[in-house]
């Protein structure tokens, strides 16, 4: 499985650009997607970004023949959908300086709370060090709190125009971090 994550991760953006081709619009056609069995045109957004992903990750556990369908868990990968939802949309997030870097309190109510206490810890632990920053999590009672550090200025100067959800995106292990999830290979944050 492992080799089917870091081959689609490499394959991404061969897949990308291949979308791009798809869709380039040609004289004289709409944009919608390609001809159905009767030849008319057939949508092909899926029309919500979760169930997009959701989709995604169930079509690419369908063509891997190695998919242990015991251990499959899609609603665990819905359930870490839903926290990212609630992050990126709900949360509250106040910024300050510290040495070398910047601490993010991230706060927000009830279900919203407790993604943010699920992503944030996750999201330190897995991308502490990365780009040789230091990323720590804290408890927090509205969520909870991470510290990032980087030695170097230039590092800092990035910390500063990425912020908290830029931070949260470094690393674009989030896909195959999905696929671990969906096939009970992973953990939800």
């Amino acid at each position: 499985m492992y080799r089917l994550v870091f081959a689609l991760i490499l394959a991404m953006p061969s897949i990308a650009l291949a979308q791009v081709a798809a869709h380039e619009h040609r004289p004289g056609m709409n944009h919608a997607g390609p001809a159905n069995a009767t030849g008319s045109l057939a949508p092909t957004e899926p029309g919500q970004a979760t169930f997009a992903a959701i989709q995604e990750i169930v079509s690419l556990l369908e063509a891997d023949p190695n998919t242990d369908w015991s251990t499959v868990n899609i609603d665990a990968l819905r359930r870490h959908l839903v926290d990212m939802d609630n992050v990126t949309l709900r949360a509250e997030v106040e910024t300050t300086r510290v040495d070398s870097g910047f601490r993010y309190v991230v706060t927000g109510a009830g279900a919203v709370r407790d993604s943010i206490a699920r992503m944030v810890k996750g999201h330190a632990t897995t991308a502490n060090g990365a780009n040789g920053m230091t990323m720590v999590a804290e408890d927090h009672p509205g969520g909870a709190v991470m510290i990032v550090t980087a030695p170097r200025p230039e590092d800092r100067i990035k910390l500063a125009g990425l912020g908290f959800f830029g931070l949260m995106t470094l690393g674009a292990h989030h896909q195959a971090h999905h696929l671990m999830i969906a096939s009970g290979q992973g953990m939800h944050h």
